[in-house]
């Protein structure tokens, strides 16, 4: 198991027990919870080539009204893809042979009165690490489509899989709350409006014959 794997592993195990802590608190406290803001993926097609792993997918997900009046306040807003191919072992954890990260960070310029959007990649939890493109948007809406589509997202290169095995892709996508100011963490935890995530687990086959 990868430092990358062991590191996901036990931050997301913090963000859920914490999650949990914070919704168990604001139910003590008679705050009433507002609808999930789910995501689902409506397109997810992995391909693989004697050269490459690639992802292209199309997620479908509306930001909440609490969420867009954050950004209209001029809070950045982040979100983050994660995707990786582990070997399954039934002797001892499963092994991480490609493992990438995708970050945005999505902010409302009032002087403009037009949208920024920054894609950063990269292996560490830093919405700003790795920070490679930035676009401006006349709309949200525009802005967020740019979000929901990936196309032919490289995962894994040449020699980094074995043509004739088999393994197992994760993939991950998430509202990144981690990343709002600090102050402003404390009050979303928990609250379903902040809550856009989806994940999704498939085999990866063998190279398919030439």
């Amino acid at each position: 198991m990868t430092a990358f794997s062991m590191h996901f592993s036990k931050r997301n195990t913090f963000e859920r027990l914490l999650r949990r802590l914070c919704l168990m608190l604001l139910i003590c406290a008679g705050v009433p919870l507002h609808a999930q803001a789910a995501a689902e993926l409506s397109q997810f097609d992995v391909e693989r080539t004697s050269e490459e792993l690639t992802l292209t997918a199309q997620l479908q997900f509306e930001l909440s009204p609490p969420v867009e009046d954050a950004l209209l306040k001029g809070i950045p807003v982040y979100f983050r893809v994660e995707a990786e191919v582990l070997k399954e072992r039934w002797y001892w954890y499963d092994k991480s042979l490609a493992s990438v990260t995708r970050h945005y960070k999505l902010a409302f310029q009032p002087l403009t009165r037009r949208w920024r959007l920054s894609v950063g990649t990269g292996s560490g939890s830093s919405a700003g690490q790795g920070l490679a493109l930035s676009q401006t948007y006349d709309s949200l809406p525009v802005a967020i489509a740019a979000i929901k589509r990936i196309v032919k997202w490289r995962i894994a290169g040449p020699g980094e899989l074995d043509p004739a095995g088999r393994y197992r892709f994760d993939f991950r996508f998430m509202l990144d709350v981690s990343q709002l100011p600090r102050p402003f963490q404390i009050g979303v935890l928990g609250q379903s409006d902040w809550d856009i995530s989806v994940n999704r687990t498939v085999p990866v086959g063998p190279e398919a014959p030439k």
